[in-house]
């Protein structure tokens, strides 16, 4: 297969080959397997990955899919590569990140010295969805509020790394960033050894190290809340759970008495210190929350005022990966860190500010516009891909509920190369994002895993890389410090 046949998206930054074509220094090696392997070496390892998934039931859901919910997350055979040098920047950038939105929220729910400053509207906080009153005046133990993080991240036209969001409610993918690597290592083991690519295998334990470090005892019981088979995650729960060594749970295995939870097990009743829940705020406790959940623990919210529980990650955590106060994080690094923010992110046009709002209004063709409190891509309209009737619906909702938005410039997702099969198969350019890991400890310890999950847009043309909106993933492949950085693999 000829480097020579694969063509670039015009005016995109391709992260495996530079504008004439050439495969970057640090891709040389990749380059030169996929030529040797030629279409059909590719095709044939491109099937082993999709079957080594089918095997492991690597899942997930997609409730509007008339189709049937339960799909195989798919995975594209060409690995994304990134340098030790161009890891170290964005690790440090996330480790920044995470310890000011920490900061942050225990202001939030504490004296909100960063609302009587003025840098932040205090409107924005209380009336968002995701602030949550029963957290108000709590010490959370460890002072941690994100045990775990993922952020998404997209490569800029001149390839540097900007934040498009922060996902610290219950973040999800890890399992499919460890599940890759699995395919990966036996589809391409060689290279992946000559390529000195860093290990991802250990964040079980990195996660599992996190969580007990905070709990209120010495030897503390950990335990992952699953809403159940049907969750769209719950592939991932029951996969973590087992890697880590610890019981995967439902609301009904639990109960709390005298402000302590506790698990049922056919021994009696066992006790309970850190629960890493995988269910949304609401649904937690229907004493503090939704009186009709089924999927939480009533009386839970009282071992968390007690002390006696960690929740990972703590209620009200979304409060700072709101939409809209995304615009306001560089702001919350300089006043909690007196740093400047080592990452870059999207402009964003806050569409409760009338002026930001006339903007939207009379160029939305060109801008993304996405409801504050969405998720996995729902409810997002890019403008260019719109037509009248959906511009026009999107308009009217602006000037309905205009707090409810916000708008980005359209950005220029970076490409990789990516396996297409159909009446013209071959290597072709789409477009990509990266989620990497993160979790916190004690003691303001943040552990990045180096590696994460490149959602791939698999549709030509395609800025939406979510699975649930027909995306894909690839291997992310860091590769090891003090190798060079020209010949990195």
């Amino acid at each position: 297969m000829e480097w020579s046949q694969y063509r670039t998206r015009p005016g995109f930054h391709d992260a495996m080959v530079d504008a004439d074509g050439v495969p970057r220094p640090a891709c040389r090696l990749l380059a030169e397997q996929i030529a040797a392997s030629g279409l059909h070496g590719l095709q044939a390892l491109q099937r082993t990955a999709e079957l080594s998934r089918l095997n492991q039931g690597i899942t997930f859901t997609v409730y509007a899919d008339e189709q049937g919910t339960e799909k195989i997350f798919p995975i594209d055979v060409v690995p994304r590569i990134v340098t030790a040098r161009d890891w170290a920047r964005l690790e440090a950038g996330l480790v920044q990140r995470l310890r000011a939105l920490n900061l942050f929220l225990r202001d939030l729910y504490g004296p909100q010295r960063i609302l009587k400053d003025g840098i932040v509207p205090t409107d924005l906080v209380t009336q968002s969805p995701h602030f949550c009153r029963e957290m108000k005046d709590l010490a959370v133990p460890g002072g941690v509020f994100i045990h775990v993080s993922g952020t998404d991240l997209i490569q800029g036209d001149g390839g540097e790394f900007l934040v498009l969001e922060d996902n610290l409610r219950v973040p999800s993918g890890v399992s499919y960033v460890l599940e890759n690597r699995i395919v990966m290592s036996r589809v391409l083991p060689d290279l992946l050894q000559r390529c000195h690519v860093s290990p991802v295998d250990h964040y079980p334990q990195m996660l599992l190290a996190a969580l007990r470090s905070v709990a209120p005892c010495d030897d503390p019981t950990v335990a992952v809340l699953t809403p159940g088979i049907y969750n769209s995650a719950y592939f991932e729960h029951s996969f973590l759970a087992a890697q880590m060594g610890v019981q995967l749970v439902e609301g009904g295995d639990l109960v709390v008495d005298q402000d302590v939870l506790w698990m049922k097990t056919t021994s009696g009743l066992q006790r309970v210190d850190v629960l890493y829940r995988r269910v949304d705020d609401e649904f937690l406790d229907p004493i503090a929350f939704r009186q009709d959940s089924l999927l939480g623990v009533p009386g839970i919210m009282n071992a968390l005022r007690a002390g006696n529980l960690v929740l990972a990650n703590a209620p009200g955590a979304g409060v700072v990966d709101d939409k809209a106060m995304y615009a306001y994080v560089p702001r919350a690094i300089r006043y909690y860190l007196e740093e400047e923010p080592l990452l870059g992110q999207v402009p964003t046009f806050l569409c409760r500010e009338p002026k930001d709002l006339a903007f939207v209004l009379d160029h939305l063709e060109d801008l993304v516009l996405k409801p504050t409190d969405g998720s996995g891509g729902y409810g997002l309209l890019v403008g260019s891909a719109a037509n009248r009737a959906q511009l026009d619906e999107a308009r009217a909702a602006l000037r309905a509920r205009p707090e409810r938005f916000i708008a980005q410039p359209i950005q220029r997702l970076a490409t990789l190369p990516t396996l297409a099969e159909g009446e013209r198969p071959g290597l072709v350019a789409r477009h990509v994002d990266l989620r990497p890991f993160a979790v916190y400890g004690r003691d303001d310890e943040v552990s990045v895993l180096r590696g994460g999950l490149t959602r791939v847009a698999l549709r030509e043309g395609s800025l939406v890389v979510n699975s649930s909106q027909g995306g894909g993933s690839k291997d992310t492949w860091v590769l090891r410090e003090g190798l060079g950085e020209d010949l990195a693999c």
